[in-house]
């Protein structure tokens, strides 16, 4: 039997962090993802998480798992597979490891993963926008943070993870503000950022001050804000801005739907996906492929270019109500079936014997 908790910190201190070069959150996700199975696995096996073996999590145990995580936990699809990509990631790591588990990692890569509904993406207006950032007042210094921080995410279209890691020295305002990111996979790329957002940073700046994290936006207590610190002052500007915006009470805005409105805004000027995909930091197009199903400009000038076949012309006129009786093949004997009423009990034969005797 393998012990199976050695390898798992092995896995997640050295081989993510170091060899892959994994972000932080995603070293998280996946530290959560193993928590929520070994949980699980040593409640079923009647044991502790520190006390299990490689070899008790097989094919049918990852299985029960994941239906566990759909039932009980009401996990959604995307989720489960989620959970199911990082568990593969730790057994193509074991299968090098421990080559006499191969079979039982053969058996869990196997496992498919569940299909899911392609939904339109949600994003927000530049008008929706423009309410939002009336909400911070620029005479405090709090004011002055959130508003550069909301104007930086939306004009670049930054992941919240992007936003929280932006320093100091990736802000740049000659010959014109821009800002440098290192996006997701280790990308790096500069993006031109408007006048007014420069003048927003430059706001910022002015009254940052001195501070003992390199990273442009801090929190409350001068250390680097985090991803659930920026999502709390975006949904505190957001349920402002709902009495003046009526439309952003139907929305659900997150950090990625500021993300999705900047793509829908560049996609919309400048009808290149191409562009949109360089802006997003994207490796394919293909993933950017998703923002030209929630454009109807594009199916509108499709639609507008083709020419409609020609119909011919016609006016519908009512039949005449006694004509339409006529030809519905109804006959008067018909009609004094449907119409007239006899009593259960007396069926036509009986009814013509009683009316026969009436006539003698």
């Amino acid at each position: 039997m393998t012990p199976l908790a050695p390898h798992i910190t092995t896995f997640l201190r050295e081989r993510l962090p170091i060899d892959r070069r994994a972000s932080e959150h995603t070293c998280d996700t996946y530290a959560h993802a193993f928590r929520l199975l070994f949980q699980y696995a040593a409640t079923r096996l009647a044991t502790t998480p520190s006390q299990l073996h490689l070899e008790q999590i097989d094919a049918a145990m990852v299985l029960a798992f994941l239906q566990h995580i759909e039932t009980e936990r009401k996990n959604g699809p995307v989720t489960r597979n989620g959970r199911l990509a990082a568990i593969k990631s730790f057994m193509r790591y074991i299968e090098y490891q421990v080559p006499s588990a191969l079979n039982q990692v053969r058996q869990i890569l196997a496992i498919p993963l569940k299909r899911t509904d392609t939904k339109l993406v949600a994003y927000i207006t530049l008008d929706e926008m423009q309410s939002i950032l009336n909400i911070p007042d620029p005479h405090t210094r709090f004011g002055i943070r959130d508003r550069a921080m909301l104007d930086v995410c939306f004009v670049a279209g930054l992941r919240v993870s992007e936003l929280v890691g932006l320093k100091v020295e990736d802000v740049t305002f000659a010959p014109q503000p821009s800002v440098r990111i290192l996006g997701k996979g280790r990308r790096e790329r500069v993006l031109p950022v408007w006048k007014r957002t420069g003048a927003n940073l430059r706001a910022w700046l002015a009254i940052r001050g001195e501070a003992a994290v390199p990273e442009l936006f801090l929190n409350a207590r001068g250390g680097a804000i985090s991803r659930t610190g920026f999502e709390y002052v975006l949904k505190q500007h957001v349920e402002s801005a709902k009495q003046s915006r009526p439309s952003l009470c139907s929305k659900h805005v997150s950090p990625h739907t500021l993300r999705h409105g900047c793509a829908m805004l560049m996609l919309q000027t400048t009808h290149d996906i191409r562009k949109v995909a360089l802006w997003l930091g994207h490796s394919s197009v293909q993933t950017t492929e998703v923002y030209l199903r929630a454009d109807p400009t594009a199916k509108l000038e499709a639609v507008s270019s083709l020419t409609p076949p020609a119909l011919r012309r016609g006016r519908f006129s009512a039949p005449d109500q006694l004509v339409a009786m006529l030809t519905s093949g109804k006959t008067d004997k018909d009609y004094a079936k449907k119409t007239t009423s006899k009593p259960p009990w007396i069926g036509p034969r009986r009814r013509l014997t009683v009316h026969n005797q009436e006539l003698r």
